[in-house]
């Protein structure tokens, strides 16, 4: 293999792939970033077991191969090459990298070590969508518990009316419906694929077990989740009858106020929900106590409720500034939480003892 590149370009492949590679691997192959270069284009790519993604870019190939080198090296030394114009050769088992008067020798395993997850398996629907987008406003509620294994993704559905994501952690519910688009069976996609997803809209193509994103030069295919993830529909309040509106910049700046007194094991932040107000107020025996108010539009009998304050936090995070409605029940019962500014966004929170 023989091939010459700018830095920029090799730079951004690099970047692109290496965010799948994990810095510690029991296994040397899986520490290494693929290089396959043929037709005038490098193709680089990285793999954890479960998340195979590559991306390619314009090369001047003197002779095609293929090759695999350290993720981490690689993308360190062309972070630092000092010319625009990269040389890179095999040699033996080496890979000679060259740029102006620079030059690595870089140890190398056998292309074909390199394991291939993306398979011939058929990928039954493909559609265009801002998928990052469209999971960031519930991508907070997704569990890490490795127990409960079948929460730690986004669960994903077309149906006939819309498209929908869903994540929970058992503590706080998100659910995010958007227009109708192809119908396809939930899949729940890892809550690592979720953070990899690159902005703006990409191509999806879906199969029983696996999600392939495709944008530009760049496709990251990745294992789904093999579990059932729970009717959420049940865990979503119907009847919720006290409905409190706040607007969401105030709410969350005295919620953060307040919780500065509160200690990491006991984060609640009880609610006192009154006609024109609610107070907030948080009490720690170790360091004190804090109050703080704001104003709210509510005409019913007052209720009192406690919710951790760190959710509170990621709840009204995900959503825009404006208008929030808190929709209660009583003081045991979860909370629903929507805003008139994001319309397909539903929220459910867990109350705490206070």
């Amino acid at each position: 293999m023989k091939l010459t590149i700018q830095r920029a370009d090799l730079a951004r492949v690099i970047t692109n792939v290496g965010r799948v590679v994990e810095a510690r691997n029991t296994i040397p192959i899986l520490s290494n970033v693929l290089l396959d270069a043929r037709q005038d284009t490098l193709t680089v790519s990285g793999t954890d077991l479960d998340i195979l993604a590559t991306a390619s870019a314009p090369a001047k190939i003197a002779k095609p191969g293929s090759l695999t080198v350290s993720a981490k090296l690689l993308g360190d030394i062309v972070k630092k090459a000092g010319s625009d114009d990269i040389s890179i050769e095999k040699k033996g088992d080496s890979l000679i990298f060259a740029s102006g008067r620079s030059k690595f020798t870089l140890a190398t395993l056998p292309a074909s070590d390199f394991p291939d997850i993306a398979g011939a398996g058929e990928f039954t629907t493909e559609f265009d969508i801002d998928l990052a987008a469209f999971f960031a406003p519930v991508s907070f509620a997704i569990s890490s518990e490795e127990v409960r294994y079948y929460l730690n993704g986004v669960f994903f559905i077309g149906t006939e009316e819309s498209t929908i994501a869903v994540a929970t952690d058992g503590h706080r519910l998100a659910k995010n419906v958007g227009d109708a688009g192809p119908i396809f069976a939930g899949v729940i996609v890892p809550r690592k694929t979720v953070s990899l997803l690159p902005k703006g809209t990409v191509t999806v193509a879906v199969s029983e077990s696996k999600i392939r994103i495709t944008a530009g030069d760049f496709v990251m295919t990745s294992k789904l989740v093999d579990g059932t993830f729970p009717d959420y529909e049940r865990v979503i309040p119907k009847s919720n009858d006290k409905f409190i509106s706040v607007n969401r910049d105030e709410f969350m700046k005295a919620s953060d106020r307040v919780s500065t007194v509160s200690s990491e094991r006991g984060r609640a932040v009880k609610l006192s929900i009154a006609p024109g107000s609610v107070t907030f107020t948080v009490s720690n025996p170790d360091s004190g106590s804090a109050t703080d108010e704001i104003e709210a539009e509510y005409s019913g009998e007052p209720i009192s409720i406690g919710f951790n304050a760190a959710y509170l936090r990621d709840m009204f995070g995900a959503m825009p500034s404006g208008q929030v409605t808190i929709a209660l029940a009583d003081s045991g019962s979860p909370g629903l939480f929507t805003s008139a500014c994001f319309e397909g966004l539903t929220l459910v929170g867990m109350p705490m003892r206070v």
